[in-house]
């Protein structure tokens, strides 16, 4: 690259920043779409425009971007017109539909469906641990799944010095990871458990199951995504191959329990790991200590750890109850915590195209 056009580009780079993107999202009026919206302003991202994107039946509702009503338009293939770079957080179908389009547009897509992740040719990138993958990009970036990005933020500073081989987790997924319809759900089944309390047939039990195939009200279901002939579900494979393709590691394995819990809010994740050299809890505790987007909160004689109450609505996740596992040969158990709404989807996506 000749001197002059670096200059060029750094220049053209320097102009649109200060001028700002011209920004879609679509899903706009769902859950990661919203946080989305508040990711971009109090990150002070520089949006030029905003295009709120929706199904049919959101066209027409608006959403709030700093002190502005944005209308919400229907989704066609003319949605990406002089866009920049587009949020999809809409499902798998409208992805796979859309970003092809959107990439023909000449915008950057940056995905958050489970669609294109273990595609060879697209990103799969958490900033913290993969940002140079960003680079290779052909127009599509894909945002890894919530459980994986919060429990990688804890495993990979522990990889880095002493090397993962396996894993074994389980997971207490919130309800919102779900969507909108899970969260009203809850909230449904605890109000009638609450008119319901002094029948006999017990709290919740008579309230309808519809986003779940049972109650989750004062409930856990080991069931998160569809069974696979393995009996493993989709979601429990998604921590093994894409933290193989996150961390570059293609030897990495992992059996994961996924539980679906009576939370609202952020994931929480239960994680055992064997490690290529030895591991002490102090070192441990060092390394996660200044590991970035991650705080140490491990203090259990004070009750202090981590918890999803703590770290709902807060961008860094949070590991706790370091200990030597005692089943592992150089092996190390702890807990982390994150919110699957923020570090899990919307504000990953962000960083992402800050990285752009």
């Amino acid at each position: 690259m000749s001197a002059k056009f670096a200059s060029n580009q750094a220049g053209d780079r320097i102009r649109l920043l200060m001028k700002g993107y011209h920004i879609a999202i679509a899903g706009a009026t769902g859950a990661v779409g919203i946080e989305l919206l508040r990711v971009l302003e109090r990150r002070s991202f520089p949006v030029a425009s905003l295009r709120a994107i929706g199904s049919a039946r959101s066209a027409g509702k608006s959403v709030r971007f700093r002190d502005d009503s944005i209308p919400v338009e229907e989704l066609t293939n003319s949605s990406f017109d002089k866009i920049d770079i587009v949020f999809f957080s809409a499902g798998g179908e409208v992805s796979r539909k859309y970003v092809p389009i959107a990439c023909q547009a000449d915008a950057i897509a940056i995905d958050n469906s489970s669609v294109f992740r273990m595609e060879p040719h697209v990103p799969l990138v958490i900033p913290e641990i993969n940002p140079e993958d960003v680079r290779s990009h052909r127009g599509l970036i894909a945002n890894p799944n919530c459980t994986t990005a919060v429990a990688l933020m804890a495993l990979y500073p522990l990889h880095r010095v002493f090397g993962v081989r396996r894993v074994f987790a389980a997971s207490y997924q919130a309800v919102s990871g779900s969507g909108a319809r899970a969260i009203e759900e809850l909230k449904r089944q605890l109000e009638r458990a609450g008119q319901d309390q002094e029948s006999s047939s017990g709290p919740g039990s008579a309230t309808p199951a519809t986003v779940y195939p049972h109650p989750i009200a004062f409930n856990v279901l080991p069931h998160v995504d569809s069974f696979l002939e393995s009996g493993y579900t989709k979601e429990e494979m998604k921590f093994q191959n894409e933290g193989r393709k996150i961390m570059h590691l293609p030897e990495f394995r992992a059996s994961v329990t996924c539980v679906r819990v009576p939370v609202y809010r952020a994931h929480s994740v239960a994680i055992s790991a064997e490690f290529e050299r030895p591991v002490s809890v102090e070192e441990a505790r060092e390394v996660l200590a200044k590991a970035p987007g991650l705080e140490l909160v491990d203090e259990p004689q004070s009750n202090r750890y981590p918890m999803p109450l703590s770290v709902a609505e807060k961008d860094n996740c949070q590991v706790g109850r370091v200990r030597v596992d005692c089943a592992f040969e150089n092996g190390l158990s702890f807990w982390v915590s994150g919110d699957q709404l923020l570090k899990g989807a919307a504000l990953n996506a962000v960083q992402i195209a800050e990285l752009l």
